[in-house]
């Protein structure tokens, strides 16, 4: 029988043979991605899908296309709320968008998205003062599933009801509902929130720059990648900024000890506020 420390041993080596086999297969790569969470994800969906072992695990992902999409929902990161961590939003309305009236038109990237609520928090945000007009918002995710429920701004009504008192928090300029519809036990976005919107899939792994933004906004993603990948991921933000541009990533995240720390300067330590250096010569 074998030890406690070879069987982990094994299913390590199981783990790295199934995520190759996804990107060999499939294009998706997820060998980059903390080990600890796509081992818990695995072991969820090894549990709510009655599949015994890794090795037929990677079988049937290799042959089914239809359970590798059920699969790569379980590794997307979907955990979001109506304006989650007030502060962040409070600072960005005092230190981010006073500087966006100097561009003609501002673009914005919300990239790992989710279901949406921090999109429309960002576009209730802008309306208030007065750039929604002028801005463009691209929403992305790997996850088609949850962009699906982002396009659909349709929400339990708990869910706003529980952003309200974030919205109160962050600063807030009116009542929460006034930016929805509620009937019954769900409620929708209001459409002049949705007007400005580009949804799109997007993998920060493996695709490139997303356009010249004047604001990335990617909190709570890098976490959940190793420090090689991060590096990536920020290189591809660094690229997608114009000179000037803010990053705001999520509070257990930093540029700090990263390949792009000495092309930002830090606008706010807490918010996890950034701005992108000119380029020189």
């Amino acid at each position: 029988m074998n030890s406690p420390a070879v069987l982990a041993e094994i299913r390590r080596i199981e783990i790295g043979l199934l995520l190759e086999a996804i990107f060999q297969r499939y294009g998706y790569d997820f060998r980059d991605y903390m080990r600890e969470t796509i081992e818990r994800r695995l072991e969820q969906f090894q549990k709510e899908n009655n599949i015994e072992s890794l090795s037929l695990l990677c079988s049937r992902v290799l042959r089914e296309q239809s359970l590798f999409y059920q699969l790569i929902g379980y590794f997307s990161i979907n955990v979001t709320a109506l304006f989650r961590d007030p502060f962040v939003y409070a600072a960005l309305r005092a230190q981010v968008l006073p500087m966006l009236r100097t561009w003609p038109h501002v673009k914005v990237w919300d990239a790992g998205c989710a279901t949406g609520e921090e999109v429309y928090s960002l576009a209730i945000l802008l309306a208030e003062e007065g750039l929604y007009d002028r801005t463009t918002i691209y929403a992305t995710d790997i996850s088609s599933s949850a962009l699906a429920t982002a396009k659909a701004a349709i929400y339990p009504l708990t869910t706003l009801q529980q952003g309200s008192r974030n919205y109160l928090e962050s600063g807030a300029r009116a009542s929460l509902s006034d930016y929805y519809h509620a009937r019954y036990d769900a409620a929708i976005i209001d459409s002049r929130l949705q007007k400005n919107l580009t949804f799109a899939k997007h993998n920060l792994v493996m695709d490139k720059s997303f356009g010249e933004m004047q604001v990335i906004v990617c909190r709570n993603v890098l976490i959940y990648f190793n420090r090689n990948l991060q590096d990536q991921v920020l290189e591809t933000f660094w690229e997608s900024l114009e000179n000037g541009g803010y990053l705001c990533l999520g509070d257990k995240e930093s540029i700090s000890f990263t390949s792009v720390s000495e092309r930002f300067e830090v606008i706010d330590h807490t918010a996890r506020i950034y701005k992108k250096k000119g380029v020189l010569g």
